[in-house]
């Protein structure tokens, strides 16, 4: 039969085709972008990429490349881009021979700028060497950054990219947190276990406190009153008063050694603090009105970054050596489902849509 009865050449039918094929392809991908009222973001130190996750489906949507060992990771105040720490210092674990590791490559380093809607990255902020964790200002100009090789914390402006100060804290830091009125910022130094605390306003250190051993992240009570500092090889949570800069005391949370806190989060009521522990496996919740452990779960591997989602409701758990990530509903202390990301998930933030 000819395809002219029905008005239609052969160059018509391929041309009709296409577009419902077209078509077919965006009535699939529209409803997943609809549905998700929130995207996870998943740095991957060895594969170097960034997995985005989808929250109604909780699978992975994307890979996308950044650059050498992507760890620490945070979004702008509006929501547009996603900071990155990158490293072109050689992977190196606790207790490696570091005369044996090879060259650092500190052309890699900086703060990598992913812009949200564009899927990439377009920009590289120059943070000093090594940088591991950061903070950003309330008001997005400013970024705190640990330089943990040369010890040191850099505060850059992000408009110019400019280095504004450049301070020497202790060995090794660590954690940075900006606190709820953003009058100082807490970074932690892993070699000394000490908090330098930052005056922003001035770019000067104000102090610095001890709070045991090996201490990683921070995390503030939303009045900030307090402070909630993980310390690795204690196997415990370092309670901090925030006000005045010192320890009120340490709150274990298992045998040191085998319960390692790493991360630590603060729900937006800040009525629970949730802690990863690493070599430990699991995700502890604590009361911060008694300080007292209320639950804990089993995520995976190796729990290292941690994030909550939006409503609070769903947490979720990158775990390095098993390359997923753990979704935690909350209210039912269980693992709803993990998903292969890619090799080393580090950190994970969430972003509303």
């Amino acid at each position: 039969m000819s395809t002219h009865r029905f008005g239609f050449g052969i160059a018509g039918w391929v041309v009709f085709l296409s577009w419902l094929l077209l078509l077919a392809a965006c009535n699939r991908s529209q409803p997943l972008h609809d549905r998700d009222s929130y995207r996870i973001y998943v740095t991957n130190e060895s594969s170097g990429d960034l997995s985005i996750l989808g929250s109604s489906s909780n699978n992975l949507i994307a890979t996308v490349p950044l650059g050498k060992r992507p760890r620490g990771i945070h979004p702008s105040p509006d929501g547009r881009f996603i900071y990155v720490a990158l490293t072109g210092s050689p992977y190196a674990p606790p207790g490696v021979d570091e005369s044996k590791l090879p060259p650092a490559d500190r052309t890699a380093d900086g703060i990598g700028v992913f812009d949200v809607k564009q899927n990439k990255i377009v920009r590289v902020l120059k943070t000093g060497p090594d940088p591991e964790q950061f903070d950003v200002s309330s008001d997005g100009k400013l970024l705190f950054v640990a330089n943990e090789d040369s010890a040191q914390v850099t505060i850059v402006d992000v408009p110019s990219g400019a280095i504004k100060q450049t301070l020497s804290v202790g060995e090794e830091p660590e954690g940075v947190k900006v606190s709820p009125d953003g009058k100082s910022v807490y970074i932690t130094s892993e070699g000394t276990g000490t908090v330098a605390v930052l005056d922003p306003v001035s770019m000067k250190l104000i102090t610095t406190f001890k709070v045991g051993r090996r201490p990683r992240a921070i995390a503030f009570l939303p009045d900030g009153s307090r402070a909630y500092v993980t310390t690795e090889n204690d196997g415990a949570v370092a309670l901090v008063d925030a006000v005045h800069h010192k320890l009120l005391k340490l709150i274990p949370l298992g045998t040191p050694g085998v319960v390692k806190p790493m991360d630590v989060l603060i729900s937006s009521d800040g009525k629970q603090a949730y802690i990863s522990t690493g070599r430990g496996h699991k995700v502890f919740t604590l009361d911060t009105a008694t300080n007292h452990v209320l639950s804990s779960i089993e995520v995976g591997e190796r729990p290292w970054g941690i994030a909550l989602s939006p409503d609070g409701k769903m947490l979720y758990s990158a775990n390095g050596p098993s390359n997923d990530v753990s979704v935690i509903d909350l209210a039912r202390n269980k693992v709803l489902k993990k998903i292969r990301v890619g090799r080393g998930p580090w950190g994970v933030i969430t972003l509303s849509q």
